[in-house]
């Protein structure tokens, strides 16, 4: 009876799935392929990112130098926060970019969004491979707190998909929004502390450190974090108040059903408006 329905599915959404895998081929290997080093960029490009943190702000300045294994967690941070970058900065344009697709054929075009977080989502398998390497080099003792990352990385990537929907909806009318949110990110960047520990924030300003950890972006990095690396303090543990501290994560997934309700709405108007 199972298998039965398996198999019903399969055929029903057969099309998709097979449309789905190509285009994920497809944007994986055009982002890299007028590269000399082609793929060896998805590592590369955090790894670099990390060297420079790592010399100016734990080197000279001392950030972070009071928490043990703390260039671990800078890593870490630097590689869920490029996840959402990728996420949200191709997927803003996807619907755009692909408007030859859409005009000629007809289907769901929530395909072209997940095809286009999927190359993100690949990167950050990738990284995450670094990250355990850093962790076995650098002694930290492993728990079994890590088996809570998975839902953290569910958590950011339902956000990230949330907010793509909505900026690739609105792209096709406005082409604005490409450079706000350039200017949101950059802020976005020392919002979400990724390259230094909240509990520094919350020894300046509580209130603003408290602020800080209600963007669900900064806290999966510190629940990541906490989940990977010791002596850090979870989100909830920082926000002292389980109503606070459930708030970014329901807010993450109100963002994505908002997403797809908004994309679902104005998906039948993009053939005629990209």
């Amino acid at each position: 009876m199972i298998s039965g329905y398996i198999d019903r599915l399969k055929k029903r959404y057969r099309y998709s799935l097979v449309l789905l895998r190509e285009l994920v081929r497809t944007d994986f290997k055009l982002r890299y392929q007028d590269s000399v080093l082609g793929y060896m960029w998805s590592l590369l490009k955090p790894l670099f990112m990390f060297l420079v943190l790592y010399v100016i702000f734990v080197r000279f300045l001392k950030i972070g130098s009071n928490i043990e294994n703390w260039p671990v967690a800078l890593f870490l941070g630097l590689v869920l926060w490029e996840f959402f970058s990728e996420v949200t900065k191709y997927g803003l344009k996807a619907i755009v970019n692909k408007r030859g697709i859409i005009r000629k054929i007809n289907f769901s075009k929530f395909i072209i969004m997940i095809a286009s977080s999927m190359s993100a989502f690949i990167n950050l398998l990738l990284n995450m491979i670094v990250v355990a390497v850093f962790i076995i080099f650098s002694d930290v003792t492993v728990t079994w707190s890590i088996l809570l990352v998975p839902f953290f990385v569910l958590q950011l990537y339902a956000f990230a998909l949330g907010v793509s929907l909505i900026l690739a909806t609105i792209y096709v009318k406005a082409r604005d929004i490409d450079f706000i949110w350039e200017i949101v990110m950059r802020a976005g960047f020392y919002a979400s502390a990724v390259m230094f520990p909240m509990t520094r924030i919350l020894d300046v300003s509580e209130l603003m450190g408290k602020l800080l950890l209600l963007n669900p972006v900064a806290q999966t990095m510190q629940d990541t974090r906490h989940a990977l690396v010791e002596n850090i303090p979870s989100s909830s543990e920082l926000f002292g108040n389980t109503l606070l501290a459930a708030t970014p994560i329901i807010l993450s997934f109100v963002i994505f059903f908002i997403g797809a309700i908004y994309f679902k709405k104005r998906a039948p108007m993009f053939a005629e408006e990209v």
